[in-house]
């Protein structure tokens, strides 16, 4: 166990960074997350910008082990909390790394109250990572308004809740069901019925989409599923489909 900047760091040798591309790492979360009794496991990225500073998207629970690999990839400058439900660990990131700008989506600076946020994410890239990193928000949805990234380098979309894959023994019992006939375990990464109904204004939500469709997207990340990494632009427009009207 570690103190760093106040935050008490737990080790778990297992959690590390892995390669998914030019200047882009991913980290999958020993740790689970619990919503309305499912268990939901974690994962992050960091991006690595043209001049050395780090944006790290969803960030996960803070360990020793991962802020060590995270320390020798550059210094943290960004701290993005995608939508209004991957918010959990902010706190811990903003005290271990204090000169860090947090950025809050649309919903969460009102959710929550007790963290500083420092820029609200918009429809247009923040100067730090314009040009390497592009962003559209997917307005329209009523459990949370989503913002979608795309690193430029590496060809990769970067999706927190809107798409989603389990393994199909993930969820059992009564949970199992429900979670097959929401699309929890579908073939492939898709977008929950339950999201799909939350889209309540459609129309708002298909500028965003538009913009998701044109990039020339090779790999997908999501927070819960296996990442795509091949003919991201083609399954994304399978993925939504529905929406595209």
């Amino acid at each position: 166990m570690s103190r760093i900047s106040s935050v008490i760091l737990i080790d778990y040798p297992q959690r590390m960074l892995n390669e998914f591309g030019p200047n882009i790492w991913i980290a999958d979360g020993t740790d689970v997350v619990a919503a309305m009794g499912f268990r939901y496991p974690t994962r992050m990225a960091v991006i690595r910008l043209a001049n050395g500073d780090l944006f790290i998207w969803s960030p996960t629970a803070l360990t020793a082990t991962l802020c060590a690999a995270v320390d020798r990839l550059g210094p943290v400058r960004h701290l993005v909390a995608p939508n209004s439900l991957h918010h959990v660990f902010l706190p811990d990131w903003k005290l271990a790394y204090p000169e860090a700008l947090v950025y809050a989506a649309p919903g969460l600076r009102q959710k929550r109250k007790d963290i500083v946020f420092d820029r609200d994410l918009s429809e247009t890239p923040e100067a730090s990572w314009a040009g390497e990193i592009d962003q559209a928000v997917m307005n329209g949805n009523a459990i949370t308004t989503e913002v979608v990234f795309f690193h430029l380098p590496s060809g990769t979309v970067l999706f927190t809740d809107l798409l989603q894959r389990f393994p199909a023994d993930w969820f059992t019992g009564w949970r199992g069901i429900v979670a097959k006939l929401d699309l929890m375990v579908a073939p492939e990464p898709t977008v929950p019925r339950k999201f799909r109904v939350a889209f309540t204004q459609r129309k708002a939500a298909r500028p965003a989409l538009s913009r998701v469709l044109s990039w020339p997207a090779e790999k997908v990340v999501m927070a819960h599923g296996t990442p795509v990494i091949a003919d991201g632009q083609a399954f994304l427009r399978r993925a939504f489909a529905w929406l595209s009207g």
